[in-house]
C-alpha cells in the first residue's frame, strides 16, 4: 500500500484499529484465482508476534478449502468520507485546491489458518457477540438460543485465523494540510452529519497536529 509519510499511523492507533473495528474483507489468491469475503473478525493479541484476527465463515463458502498461495490478506477499514475543497480556508486565497478522501484503514497480511473445532468455533461466536451486544440495552447472549439449535449452527460454519506477520496501515486524515484547512474540515464534517462524517471529524483531531481540540 502507498503511504505517504504524513499518513503513517502510530502503533496504539493501528492496534486499537483492529481491536474497534467492524467487519472487513478475507482475501486470498487460490488456484481459482483471487476470493474475497467479508467478515466480522476479532483481534487477539496474545497469538504470534503481531497477534491474530479471529472469525468464521459458511461451511459452503469455498474459499476455506481452497489452498493459500503465499500470504493472506484482511483489508480493516475505519471511517472514511469525501471532502470537498470548499471546506479549505485556502480556496479562497488562491483555489488551488481539490477534493480527497479521508479514511482508515490497514492491511493485516498473515498465514490462514482454519478451525473445524466446535469448541473454538463457539469461543470465537461468543466474544465476537458479547463485544457486538454490549451497547445495547438488552444484550443478547448465545446462552439465549436453544442448545441444539447452536449446534446446529456452529456445523454449518468454520472458524478462520489469520496470525498476523506484518500490517501496513495508513491514516489519511489532511495530515498534509495547513491548520486553517483542518479547521474547515473538522467543521465542514460536523455539519453535513452524513454517515462516518462525525467519525471521521473524530479521528481528524486525534490525528492530526494541526486539529484544534474538540
Amino acid at each position: 500500500m502507498y503511504v505517504p509519510k504524513h499518513f503513517v499511523p502510530d502503533e496504539g492507533a493501528v492496534r486499537d484499529l483492529l481491536v474497534n473495528h467492524g467487519a472487513s474483507d478475507l482475501i486470498t489468491m487460490t488456484p481459482q484465482g483471487l476470493l474475497a469475503t467479508l467478515l466480522p473478525f476479532e483481534y487477539d493479541p496474545d497469538t504470534g508476534e503481531h497477534g491474530a484476527l479471529i472469525g468464521h465463515m459458511a461451511r459452503a463458502n469455498n474459499q476455506w478449502r481452497e489452498p493459500v498461495q503465499g500470504e493472506a490478506m484482511v483489508i480493516v477499514r475505519g471511517p472514511q468520507a469525501y471532502i470537498t475543497p470548499t471546506w479549505y480556508a485556502t480556496k479562497r486565497e488562491h483555489h488551488r485546491v481539490v477534493p480527497t478522501w479521508n479514511y482508515v484503514t490497514a492491511h493485516v497480511y498473515g498465514r490462514l489458518l482454519v478451525h473445524d473445532d466446535p469448541g473454538w468455533i463457539e469461543a470465537q461466536m461468543r466474544r465476537l457477540t458479547d463485544r457486538h451486544e454490549a451497547g445495547h440495552d438488552e444484550p443478547w447472549s448465545v446462552d439465549q438460543a436453544p442448545a441444539k439449535f447452536i449446534e446446529r449452527q456452529l456445523r454449518a460454519v468454520v472458524g478462520v485465523e489469520l496470525v498476523i506477520s506484518r500490517i501496513e496501515a495508513k491514516f489519511k486524515l489532511n495530515q498534509n494540510q495547513p491548520r486553517e484547512n483542518v479547521e474547515g474540515v473538522v467543521a465542514g464534517l460536523e455539519v453535513r452529519g452524513q454517515s462516518d462524517d462525525a467519525a471521521v471529524a473524530a479521528a481528524v483531531r486525534a490525528h492530526n497536529p494541526h486539529a484544534a481540540p474538540a
